[in-house]
């Protein structure tokens, strides 16, 4: 997701939107075109699907996660796994508050038509230096992903390959043909029109 290309809110204005906070300012995200929302929702359904089969930690859509000095700063990744290694078990998830004080092991970003490339890469960055161990760039249009396992670390998967969770995810196995499973029979606008 990008902020590029929003001013800052006030907070009455961003209402039940998302945002992030930068800089102690909270800066609302432009919508996700539908089919990368899609998208990411079927990445944290096999996120989900694994944390139930291998139970090492929790899989969550659009939350917001307090990344600490050197970034201090709230950032709300498409999908995020948070192992039991950073967060236990059995210390429950905050009740309260917007942003949730631990760095997620995985931050997933799906790119979408409104999203900044420069600020996306960032954004990469800024998990990385706060701590996530990977971070997945997803490509829906495209049936790409590119796995980073550090800023410069990049290994670029396409709809013909198998997305391994290594060290991060053992055991995640997904076959990205069952993820870009929809059919490329031509562009859809948000009414179905053929462009």
């Amino acid at each position: 997701m990008s902020i590029a290309t929003l001013p800052p809110l006030d907070v009455e204005q961003i209402g039940d939107n998302l945002y992030e906070v930068i800089d102690g300012e909270k800066i609302g995200l432009p919508p996700m075109a539908i089919f990368s929302v899609w998208i990411a929702s079927e990445i944290h359904g096999f996120l989900r699907d694994y944390a139930r089969r291998f139970p090492t930690g929790r899989s969550l859509s659009e939350a917001l996660f307090h990344l600490p000095d050197p970034v201090n700063r709230d950032r709300r990744p498409d999908v995020a796994f948070v192992s039991y290694e950073n967060w236990p078990k059995d210390r429950s998830v905050p009740r309260f508050g917007d942003a949730w004080g631990v760095v997620p092991d995985l931050a997933v970003e799906v790119v979408s038509p409104n999203d900044n490339a420069a600020e996306l890469e960032r954004k990469i960055g800024e998990y990385f230096r706060a701590g996530v161990r990977q971070v997945w760039k997803v490509f829906p249009i495209e049936n790409i992903i590119h796995v980073y396992d550090g800023p410069m670390a990049i290994r670029p998967l396409g709809k013909s390959d198998v997305l391994d969770g290594g060290a991060v995810l053992p055991g995640f196995m997904l076959p990205l043909a069952d993820l870009f499973s929809e059919p490329a029979d031509g562009m859809a606008d948000a009414n179905g029109a053929r462009s």
